[in-house]
């Protein structure tokens, strides 16, 4: 597809911990469509990676519960949310943030990970992609308890739950974070798990 914009121009809000910047442009939808101004916003914290932990003996998931200011801040009387481990690359690979997380979080050593896909995690407002991974564990493979850094003041709990409890509470509201919606989705359609 060719770019349909013009005279792009930017305009630092906040660079605080990240970047937030206003863009504008010239938009030209079609070559018979005149150009609209647009203005947006775009948030960049860089790119990110996911994990989603099975056990495919124990028909088991590892999930992460933690607080979320922003669900707390749009309805969630909790601010918990239960998610797989991710994190941003910070200069990483996919494939060693998400390894690092799964350690971090859960305390679980991974080997060997497997791509699931890619996605742009809010592609309206900003410019991460998310790099999403399953990866097999063993509790031999459990290093620690996990819970995340306490210099991130991470306060994780680790939850080991049968799949198909967890990938019911998809519907039932109780799982919303959307790279865990799609990772479980993963593994039931591909049938990784019974």
């Amino acid at each position: 597809m060719k770019t349909k914009i013009q005279n792009l121009k930017s305009k630092l809000l906040s660079h605080k911990t990240f970047l937030l910047e206003e863009y504008t442009f010239d938009y030209k939808h079609t070559k018979d469509h005149p150009a609209e101004n647009h203005l947006r916003e775009v948030y960049d914290h860089g790119d990110g990676a996911a994990v989603l932990l099975y056990n495919i003996k124990k028909n088991t998931v590892v999930l992460t519960c933690q607080f979320r200011l922003p669900t707390y801040l749009n309805g969630n009387p909790s601010g918990m949310s239960i998610e797989v481990c991710a994190g941003s690359l910070d200069g990483d690979s996919p494939e060693k943030c998400a390894k690092k997380e799964a350690l971090e979080e859960t305390g679980f050593i991974i080997d060997k990970l497997q791509k699931a896909f890619e996605v742009y995690a809010s592609p309206a407002v900003m410019t991460e992609i998310a790099h999403l991974f399953i990866a097999e564990y063993t509790q031999d493979r459990r290093r620690d308890k996990g819970g995340g850094l306490a210099a991130e003041q991470e306060h994780i709990d680790v939850i080991e739950i049968d799949f198909e409890e967890a990938y019911n509470m998809i519907s039932t509201g109780e799982i919303k974070d959307a790279r865990t919606v799609m990772l479980l989705q993963y593994l039931k359609i591909k049938n990784v798990m019974r």
